[in-house]
């Protein structure tokens, strides 16, 4: 069986990349695996939903996000709990009620809210740049048939800055997958 292959050129400076397209969440699933097995490290998967398991066919680690968002939820918690007893215990100790400068109680809100402020701000922020967003432009746009990424195709991308790429030997890795199609995208300037 022959892949249809066809070749698309990117401006200078852009990094290029070999995108392969298939028709079911399955058959990108082993391309993946495929070649995750062979070695690369940067290539990446394009699906019109969430694929299970695609995250183990690619091989990636679990995200780093939970452990960030701990940790600042921590510091938020920690943040309020010194600020209080500083405000209320040594700056400005003001018994009120008979009730004494440090009291449990009246920790709760101000604790609650910024551990929860110092949690949703680390979240979103770290994932802007676990993801290394915002990136206006990627290669993969070059293509005409990406846009069904979005609608029913399933695609995967290599990158030419991949240790293991080599053109013709991942070109050939590509092909071994069954694709419908496979696009060369190319910086043709350099």
């Amino acid at each position: 069986m022959s892949v249809e292959t066809t070749t698309v050129s990117v401006p200078e400076g852009r990094a290029a990349l070999l995108l392969a397209e298939y028709e079911t969440p399955s058959a990108c699933m082993k391309a993946a695996t495929k070649l995750r097995d062979a070695g690369f490290t940067k290539f990446d998967t394009h699906t019109p939903f969430p694929v299970h398991g695609m995250d183990g066919a690619m091989g990636m680690a679990d995200s780093k996000l939970g452990w960030i968002v701990f940790v600042m939820g921590l510091t938020g918690l920690l943040t309020g709990i010194s600020l209080i007893t500083y405000a209320n215990g040594i700056d400005y100790p003001l018994i009120v009620g008979g009730k004494p400068a440090i009291s449990i109680p009246s920790y709760v809100p101000v604790c609650f809210e910024l551990t929860i402020l110092f949690s949703a701000l680390s979240a979103v922020f770290g994932m802007l740049g676990l993801n290394k967003l915002p990136r206006h432009n990627h290669p993969v746009f070059e293509s005409d048939r990406f846009k069904a990424a979005t609608d029913d195709k399933f695609f995967v991308s290599v990158e030419y800055t991949d240790p293991k790429f080599d053109a013709d030997r991942t070109l050939a890795l590509l092909a071994s997958t069954h694709p419908n199609h496979i696009e060369i995208i190319e910086d043709t300037e350099s």
